[in-house]
């Protein structure tokens, strides 16, 4: 399979709102829904480790400077 890409319309505010959860500056907003999808897919399984991971992307966010 081939690495396809496909463009989507968002609202400026969801843009927004995707921009604030980068924790690296060059993140792609492939790399941000897809590790969104991850952790929803722990919090299902284990909330307290989605829990986890969350506040280590915070701290890795902080460590950026991207807050």
């Amino acid at each position: 399979m081939k690495n396809e890409s496909t463009t989507i319309k968002l609202k400026k505010k969801t843009k927004e709102r995707l921009d604030k959860l980068r924790v690296h500056k060059r993140d792609s907003y492939d790399e941000i829904v897809q590790r969104m999808f991850n952790i929803l897919s722990v919090c299902r399984a284990d909330p307290e480790t989605a829990q986890k991971k969350l506040e280590k992307l915070e701290q890795l966010r902080r460590r950026n400077r991207m807050v």
